[in-house]
């Protein structure tokens, strides 16, 4: 990941919604969700808002989306999520391993 597509990536996270999306698909996995499930679970947010923010992330490479029958069905990008966090990751040992050693043990043990 470079640094613009990082930059992009934290802009679309940036907003309160957008956030509290990647999250529950992170959650729901590979199979994803239904934009009707996602605006259900976002306290009922409106169809078209739901959209806007789902295009925002699609945009920006954290969502990806399939259809299936009359739905669509979107879901976490997780590659690229795990590229966002290498790229913050990349340089923090800057040739001592034991200043990221917390890191690496929190990331291995989160999941």
């Amino acid at each position: 990941m470079d640094e613009k597509q990082a930059l992009d990536a934290f802009a679309a996270l940036s907003q309160e919604t957008r956030l509290r999306i990647v999250r529950l698909l992170v959650t729901a996995g590979p199979e994803g969700l239904p934009a009707g499930a996602i605006g259900e679970a976002m306290d009922g947010a409106t169809s078209s808002r739901i959209s806007f923010h789902l295009s925002h992330l699609e945009h920006a490479g954290l969502v990806v989306s399939r259809r299936e029958g009359r739905s669509i069905i979107y879901s976490a990008a997780l590659p690229v999520l795990s590229g966002l966090v290498a790229f913050l990751m990349r340089d923090c040992c800057q040739g001592h391993p034991e200043v990221c050693a917390p890191a690496v043990a929190a990331l291995s043990s989160c999941c």
